[in-house]
């Protein structure tokens, strides 16, 4: 009887053998550590199923595609009511957003894991539209840094984090193909918003209204996602927290590699139009559609990464885009013609979608009970906020004080030290490279 059940704990949490050693398993969180509940099942699809990762893509298009669209901002920006702003100043603004992002997951994720969705996600979408529709009656700088760094980037955060989790609940052997079509939404976002946004602020509608018409259709959206967007496993008691995760040593390398990779993804994302006006000299209309190029062709990319990463695993996935990426950074500033850059965004673009939907689908692959999916990537994504937070301002310091060619020397840096963290992540998870990780 004893040994049946054991044998049932294994089968529901499945961990390499040389993960830790006997006395590190007791204080690392497993099916042990919280109780003798048979392994859960998941539907892997079905019309609910489907219908919550739609409504996750609407979430993920409102925020992520959103708030990766800062590029049009910062080159707008400067030309404009921040014109006496230096590069490294109003990335600070895009830095805050995508800070809190992900840093607000850390509330927000287990949050989810121990009341649901809906009480997340209905205050969140109210605070977020908001937050737009504060930002389109700035002047000031201190006022963008409010309004759309700090502000919205918490609301963002606070909606973005729940919903991932939610995905998880619906499926274990898809779940790869699931976050990959649910981080498609930030492809769709961050390519027609950039598009929608350039051609407001060039013609009559104007800055002001431009941002406020976005935001009616942002909140038109994100009531959909909240209606669509439903837990399926009750709530986890205890601890809001998972703090004995931090035992687990592939938890904290899969966080610090991501970390790096980041640093790599900010240097590209909120420099590009700013890279095209001055190093590229393109008009000022054609460099904001070469953020759009790049996020069109991310689409791709989430979506066959994240499959690949349901047949080799999320890890060793992250680990191959890693390095690609840093390749393609290290080449940036070879990119010097119109056709050049258009290249590079999409080939760049494509490999980097991958990174967008293996982390997510990496923490919740290492995390041992579903009902701590929220709490793994929550404390991963408070890290991830420091990450953003920091990687632009030092991207643009670099910019302004000596140029592009170190900005991406930067950049392909952090994800080759990134790709090398990782590779330390899989192995201290599953050192047999033959077996899925």
């Amino acid at each position: 009887m004893q040994s049946s059940r054991s044998d049932d704990l294994s089968a529901a949490v499945p961990k390499p053998p040389s993960m830790m050693d006997e006395e590190m398993a007791d204080a690392v969180p497993t099916a042990r550590n919280f109780g003798s509940a048979p392994a859960p099942t998941f539907p892997e699809g079905g019309a609910k199923a489907w219908s919550v990762v739609f409504g996750a893509w609407l979430v993920h298009m409102c925020t992520f595609g959103y708030t990766s669209s800062f590029g049009i901002y910062q080159s707008f920006y400067q030309q404009n009511q921040l014109a006496d702003k230096s590069s490294f100043d109003i990335a600070w603004i895009g830095s805050l957003s995508f800070c809190f992002l992900f840093a607000a997951g850390f509330v927000s994720g287990p949050l989810f894991d121990r009341y649901g969705a809906r009480v997340i996600l209905i205050p969140a979408t109210v605070g977020y539209t908001s937050a737009i529709m504060f930002t389109s009656v700035c002047t000031k700088y201190y006022q963008f840094i409010l309004a759309q760094g700090v502000y919205g980037g918490i609301c963002s955060g606070m909606l973005f984090s729940p919903v991932m989790a939610a995905v998880g609940h619906y499926f274990q052997k898809k779940r790869g193909l699931a976050v990959g079509i649910v981080t498609t939404g930030s492809s769709v976002g961050g390519t027609f918003f950039p598009i929608i946004l350039q051609k407001c602020f060039a013609g009559r509608v104007g800055f002001a209204w431009g941002v406020r018409t976005l935001g009616f259709v942002q909140l038109l959206l994100l009531s959909m996602g909240c209606v669509l967007v439903v837990e399926r496993l009750p709530p986890r008691r205890g601890h809001v927290y998972a703090p004995k995760a931090f035992l687990q040593t592939s938890y904290v390398l899969l966080i610090v590699g991501s970390w790096f990779v980041l640093w790599g993804l900010v240097v590209i994302y909120f420099f590009l139009c700013d890279y095209a006006l001055h190093y590229v000299h393109a008009s000022s209309s054609m460099s904001f559609y070469f953020l759009s190029i790049l996020n069109a062709a991310t689409l791709f990319g989430r979506l066959m990464f994240g499959r690949l990463g349901d047949r080799i695993g999320f890890i060793s996935s992250f680990v191959m885009v890693a390095f690609i990426d840093a390749v393609l950074v290290f080449c940036w500033t070879a990119a010097k013609t119109n056709a050049g850059l258009t290249i590079w965004c999409i080939v760049f673009g494509f490999i980097s979608g991958g990174v967008f939907s293996l982390f997510p689908a990496a923490f919740a692959f290492i995390s041992p009970q579903p009902q701590l999916i929220g709490a793994y990537l929550g404390q991963g994504m408070l890290f991830f906020g420091l990450a953003c937070l920091t990687g632009s301002p030092i991207t643009g310091a670099i910019i302004t004080s000596h140029g592009y060619l170190p900005a991406s020397m930067f950049g392909g840096a952090s994800f080759l030290l990134g790709t090398v963290l990782l590779l330390a992540a899989r192995y201290t998870y599953q050192p047999q490279w033959l077996k899925k990780a």
